[in-house]
């Protein structure tokens, strides 16, 4: 039975990177239907806090709920409990602080809540079991050169991804409607600073934890992002001629 689940979420992880390239090429040809490009005609639409933060729920839900359910054999190791932690401490801010700081969002399209809830219940099974039932790491591994570098990382693209949404929270004034282009922090250097830090995070997530789930997670992380930063940064240009045009899409100095 145990290695018959193990070479399941071996293959969610691959399937998870198989649909991060599908994902892309998809939001290449029709876009990311949801902000400022859904479809005011869509017949079922969420009111955006509500939508944001029951979508991002399960990925905060469904680990806690595995860990209650089933002995978690694996979370008495350090390195096990700290990664698990890691990728909780993420979506607590995304389904329990985030939602609530949005200012009149606009509201989401009914399928790309249903996606987006799918996903998070895949992916919060898929990390959360592999930590808790099948990770095995040497008892140094915390000070593991991987780990080290990969925990930096994390905790520099998290605070990266909330900076960066303070500062589009706090583009318009109370009152004040319509675009500006964003400024301060890395939005001087790239137009999707949010989603470069959110990058970040994964990817030292997927360095610090060294396993196929990790990186499966960071590879459909890039690709899904990548294609928003794009369509942002084509929007700005065409939105606004003074926008600075040495600014990159999401990778400072490269692209």
């Amino acid at each position: 039975m145990e290695l018959a689940e193990r070479f399941l979420l071996d293959a969610l992880a691959y399937l998870e990177c198989a649909l991060g390239f599908l994902c892309y090429v998809l939001l290449k040809l029709v876009g990311s239907p949801y902000g400022r490009y859904a479809s005011p005609r869509s017949a079922f639409r969420l009111p955006a806090r509500a939508a944001w933060a029951v979508q991002e729920l399960p990925s905060l839900a469904v680990p806690l709920l595995a860990c209650a359910c089933a002995p978690a054999e694996r979370l008495n190791r350090w390195p096990n409990c700290i990664l698990l932690t890691m990728f909780l401490v993420h979506y607590a801010q995304r389904a329990l602080i985030f939602p609530f700081l949005i200012r009149g969002g606009k509201p989401m399209p009914l399928y790309t809540f249903i996606l987006a809830f799918m996903f998070c219940t895949y992916n919060g099974y898929l990390q959360s079991r592999y930590l808790s039932q099948y990770a095995v790491y040497a008892d140094n591994w915390l000070t593991d050169p991987r780990f080290l570098t990969g925990f930096v990382l994390w905790l520099l693209g998290m605070l990266i991804n909330i900076h960066s949404d303070h500062v589009l929270r706090n583009l318009r004034k109370p009152g004040e409607t319509g675009y500006k282009i964003p400024r301060g922090g890395l939005f001087e250097y790239i137009t999707a600073a949010n989603y470069f830090g959110e990058v970040v995070e994964w990817c030292g997530y997927a360095l610090a934890s060294w396993s196929i789930q990790g990186w499966a997670f960071a590879v459909f992380t890039f690709c899904v992002l990548l294609t928003r930063a794009q369509q942002h940064h084509q929007w700005y240009h065409e939105k606004f001629e003074d926008y600075p045009k040495f600014r990159k899409i999401m990778i400072p100095f490269l692209f």
